[in-house]
């Protein structure tokens, strides 16, 4: 048995009948020189080599009695690959759009918790008979990070593969009793009043630097120091209400982009800045754009969430999550480009500033405490108050995960791009999400359908607003020169 931590539980607890707490990624393959033809059967069967190298893969949820613990990962006795890998068939040549439609479908769909959760489709049908891989796991079990990590278990750097040890045969422990689970639930509650004393000796430590932080934030729920004139800030503020800070539905949309990686560095290196404020750039310019099309700008910043992995050496190689958060100002309200990256660049040096300040430990720790069945119980109460609507805490999440930067395989067939499939929530009906693979960066946009249907014109902003900095950074470079 392995016992999922707070963090990871988190994840479970946040499904509802319109959220579900998986994540998902879009690998698009040209499979024309691949030694055997790209097939289920194939697919199948390198799958079935490499399950036994993530043993998540294999491993199902079992519930303490009562919610009085985290659940546990156990082997999944009666596990059938079979039902795991799919393959779905677009009309020839299926076109971007209707493989964007598939994907917001398969994305949409709950995983069955009383099996192992994750499934993978072959999508075949593509034009320039290129095909697609769409895999989907529970937030529970992986983070971005190890995500990523899971990804070169499955991919190759060659077409032909790599020979793999022989698995040993795979022999499911005996799930545990219910006896059992309860009394193992009860020790850890016997320890409750000890985490209890190790947390708030944290949280004191962390007061005095957290405190110019609140009172930013509580100035910013009140309305101060926005007054006429007044400087922007770089901290994040209330977040404003959009279009997509609403209740989401079950239904999802998605879209895909790709930028060229040159082009970000060069913007970032006339402007000395780093290519993840880029990125907050182009996403902050295309969100304005789109949010004028519908009459529906904020007079303030949007504040954007940005996961931080706090995944150390040790913990390397591991799935499960590592996550931390910080919170940024992204600056919709400033029309020019330009200028708005380096509003950006301002804004995320605070936001690291403040999220440096966190130990890493203590997310875990604080979440660790919270019994499973009132963090359960809580979440529906927040869910069933439209709080996270009513007052967001940020408007969307914006994610740059690390990638391989050199070409990769999967069954023989050569990776073209991996374009990530994230969650949203109540109140955050919007997440951006990118990989960054041989020399460019690869946006998946995820949105609730009925917030942002639209989500392809707003994906079509992102290379736009990337053309609009580099016209900036070449005249940046111009002035710079003449002086």
């Amino acid at each position: 048995m392995q016992q999922l931590s707070g963090l990871d539980a988190a994840f479970l607890a946040l499904e509802t009948a319109t959220t579900t707490g998986h994540i998902g990624g879009l690998s698009v393959l040209d499979p024309k020189d691949a030694p055997k033809p790209l097939t289920l059967a194939r697919l199948t069967e390198v799958m079935t080599e490499r399950v036994p190298l993530v043993p998540v893969l294999r491993r199902k949820l079992v519930n303490v009695p009562l919610g009085l613990d985290q659940p546990y990962w156990i082997d999944d006795a009666d596990f059938d690959i079979e039902y795991h890998v799919r393959e779905i068939a677009l009309p020839r040549p299926g076109s971007d759009a209707q493989l964007d439609e598939q994907v917001s479908r398969l994305h949409s769909r709950p995983l069955d918790r009383s099996r192992p959760l994750w499934e993978i489709y072959l999508i075949t049908g593509l034009a320039k008979k290129r095909a697609a891989v769409y895999t989907k796991i529970h937030h529970a079990a992986i983070d971005g990070a190890s995500g990523t990590e899971l990804l070169t278990v499955l991919f190759d750097l060659t077409p032909q593969g790599r020979e793999l040890p022989p698995a040993p045969p795979f022999r499911p422990a005996s799930p545990p009793g219910q006896p059992e689970l309860a009394i193992r639930a009860l020790a850890r509650l016997a320890w409750r009043p000890v985490q209890t004393v190790q947390v708030s000796n944290e949280l004191v430590k962390l007061l005095p630097t957290l405190a110019p932080v609140m009172n930013a934030l509580v100035g910013g729920m009140l309305g101060l120091n926005r007054g006429d004139g007044s400087v922007i800030a770089t901290w994040a503020g209330r977040a404003p209400a959009t279009p997509f800070n609403r209740p989401i539905t079950s239904h999802r949309k998605f879209a895909f982009r790709s930028v060229d990686l040159a082009t970000v560095k060069a913007v970032k290196n006339a402007f000395g800045v780093s290519v993840n404020d880029v990125v907050m750039a182009m996403c902050a310019g295309a969100l304005r754009r789109w949010l004028i099309d519908h009459d529906a700008l904020p007079d303030h910043a949007l504040v954007a969430m940005i996961p931080v992995s706090v995944r150390d050496p040790d913990s390397k190689g591991a799935l499960g999550n590592r996550v931390s958060a910080m919170l940024a100002s992204l600056p919709t309200n400033v029309t020019d480009p330009g200028l708005r990256l380096e509003r950006v660049h301002a804004a995320t040096q605070v936001a690291k500033a403040q999220q440096a300040a966190i130990p890493q430990g203590l997310v875990d720790q604080i979440s660790d405490f919270w019994v499973p069945a009132l963090t359960a119980r809580t979440a529906r109460v927040v869910f069933a108050t439209g709080l996270l609507h009513r007052l967001p805490p940020f408007n969307l999440t914006i994610s740059n995960v690390p990638g391989p930067n050199v070409p990769v395989y999967m069954c023989g067939a050569r990776l073209l791009a991996h374009y990530p499939v994230s969650v949203v929530t109540d109140g955050q009906g919007l997440n951006i999400t990118l990989v960054g693979y041989l020399g460019q960066l690869h946006f998946g946009l995820v949105s609730c359908r009925e917030l942002v249907p639209d989500i392809d014109k707003l994906a079509g902003y992102l290379p736009e607003e990337l053309a609009l900095l580099a016209e900036a950074a070449e005249k940046r470079a111009a002035e710079q020169t003449e002086q």
